[in-house]
C-alpha cells in the first residue's frame, strides 16, 4: 500500500486522482489532502476519503472544516504552514496541483522529503526550476510530470542515453481561437477564452491555453524537467489533442504518445509509475478518428509563446517575472478590465522593465513575484477598457 498526500485536492486534477485512488482504495492509503479556499468541497472529499488529516489553506475556513468533519475521526487543520507541513509529512507519493505561487513551498517541502512528487503545479518549474531540480537531486526525490505533455515526454524519452535526443515537440491544441484572425480576437470575451475545445479544465488554464502561454510555460518547464537545452525544444500545433507529445532522435526516429484528452491518463501514469494502472478512460478509435493534424504556431496572432521562449533563453529571474505578470493579466481579462490581446501586451511590458537577479532562493522567487505582480497591475492599468 502506497501512502499519498494530495496538495490542491478540491481542484480538477486533485479530483481526476480521488477518482482512480476510489478505484483501487487497497492499494493506497491517503494522509491528507489540502485546498486553499474550497471548504465544502474539502469537507465532502475528506468525508469520501477519510484521510488522516485535511488541511484548509485559509483559515477563516477552519471552523467550518472542523465542524464538518466532526463525526470522522479526520484531523482538521487549517493554515498555509499547516499545508507545507502536510507536504513534508512523509508521504510515498504527494500529487502537487496546488495553482499559482502558493504551491513553491509546499512542493519544495515535498521534494526535500526525498519520496516521489508528481507535479502539476506548473509555478513550481517555470518560477523556481533551479532550486526545485536542486532539491530533488539533493534528496533523491523522484520528480514525476502530470502535465499531458511532459508526462507524454517522460513516457517516451530514452532516460539511460538522453545524448541520442535531438528535440522535444510539445503540442498544443490552438485553443478555441486557432483560426481566428487579429481583428476578431480583439473582441474575444472572458466566457469564449474558457471554453476549451477539447480539454475540461480551470478558468486560468483555459485562458492561458488559448493565447498559446500555457505552451510557452510549458517549455520552460521541460528545460526543467528533460536533459536538453533550450534549442532542441520545440512546440507544434495539434487540434485533436491526441499526439500529447513527441520526442526525435538523432536516427531520425519520432516517438509519440498518444492518449485521450483526458488527464486521468497521465495521473495514473505517475500514480502507478513504475507500473500501469487500469483507467476507466475512453479508449482511442485511431479508424474513427481518421486524420492527425499538425500546424506552426503563428507568433504574430499568438505572441505569449514567443514571450516564453524569450524568458527562456534570457533565463535567471526572467520566467519568474513571466509567471507573476501572466497571472496578473490573466486575472484582469477574466475580470473583463482588459482585453484578450491585451495579455501578451502587459507580459511583455513588464518582462521589458523587471530585470532582478536570478533567485537563490523560495523566498527570493516570492520577492520577485511579488514586485512582477505590482508592476503587472500597474500597467493593465493602464490597458483598462
Amino acid at each position: 500500500m502506497r501512502s499519498v498526500t494530495i496538495l490542491g485536492a478540491t481542484g480538477s486534477v486533485g479530483r481526476s486522482t480521488l477518482d482512480l485512488i476510489a478505484r483501487e482504495p487497497e492499494s493506497f492509503d491517503v494522509l491528507a489532502l489540502t485546498a486553499r479556499g474550497d471548504v465544502e468541497g474539502l469537507i465532502g472529499l475528506a468525508r469520501e476519503v477519510r484521510p488522516r488529516r485535511a488541511v484548509i489553506g485559509d483559515e477563516r475556513h477552519y471552523p467550518r472544516l472542523k465542524e464538518g468533519l466532526a463525526d470522522t475521526g479526520v484531523e482538521a487543520v487549517a493554515g498555509s504552514g499547516a499545508i507545507v507541513e502536510a507536504a513534508g509529512a512523509g508521504a510515498d507519493w504527494t500529487m502537487a496541483a496546488i495553482v499559482g505561487t502558493a504551491g513553491l513551498e509546499p512542493v519544495m517541502r515535498a521534494l526535500e522529503g526525498g519520496r516521489t512528487v508528481a507535479l502539476a503545479n506548473k509555478e513550481s518549474l517555470v518560477s523556481a526550476g533551479d532550486l526545485m531540480t536542486r532539491a530533488a537531486a539533493a534528496s533523491g526525490a523522484t520528480l514525476l510530470p502530470v502535465d499531458s505533455e511532459h508526462n507524454a515526454v517522460f513516457q517516451c524519452l530514452d532516460h539511460l542515453r538522453p545524448e541520442g535526443v535531438r528535440r522535444i515537440i510539445l503540442t498544443a491544441s490552438g485553443g478555441p481561437f486557432r483560426t481566428w484572425s487579429l481583428d476578431e480576437m480583439r473582441g474575444v470575451t472572458p466566457a469564449q477564452a474558457v471554453a476549451h475545445p477539447n480539454w475540461s479544465m480551470g478558468a486560468k488554464i483555459s485562458v492561458d491555453s488559448a493565447t498559446l502561454m500555457n505552451k510557452g510555460l510549458e517549455l520552460i518547464e521541460a528545460f526543467h524537467l528533460f536533459p536538453v537545452g533550450a534549442d532542441a525544444l520545440d512546440a507544434v500545433i495539434h487540434p485533436q489533442s491526441i499526439v500529447h507529445s513527441l520526442v526525435e532522435y538523432v536516427d531520425g526516429s519520432l516517438l509519440a504518445q498518444l492518449g485521450p484528452p483526458d488527464m486521468r491518463v497521465p495521473i495514473a501514469h505517475a500514480l502507478a509509475w513504475p507500473a500501469r494502472m487500469e483507467t476507466p478512460c475512453q479508449r482511442l478509435d485511431l479508424v474513427s478518428i481518421g486524420k492527425l493534424d499538425f500546424e506552426a504556431p503563428d507568433m504574430v496572432r499568438f505572441p505569449a509563446l514567443a514571450l516564453a521562449r524569450q524568458a527562456l533563453t534570457d533565463g535567471g529571474a526572467k520566467p519568474a517575472v513571466l509567471n507573476a505578470a501572466n497571472e496578473v493579466a490573466v486575472a484582469s481579462f477574466l475580470e473583463s478590465r482588459i482585453g484578450f490581446l491585451d495579455i501578451a501586451s502587459v507580459v511583455g511590458d513588464v518582462l521589458a522593465a523587471c530585470d532582478p537577479p536570478a533567485p537563490g532562493s523560495i523566498d527570493a522567487v516570492l520577492e520577485i513575484d511579488r514586485e512582477a505582480r505590482r508592476m503587472a497591475a500597474e500597467v493593465a492599468r493602464e490597458y483598462q477598457i
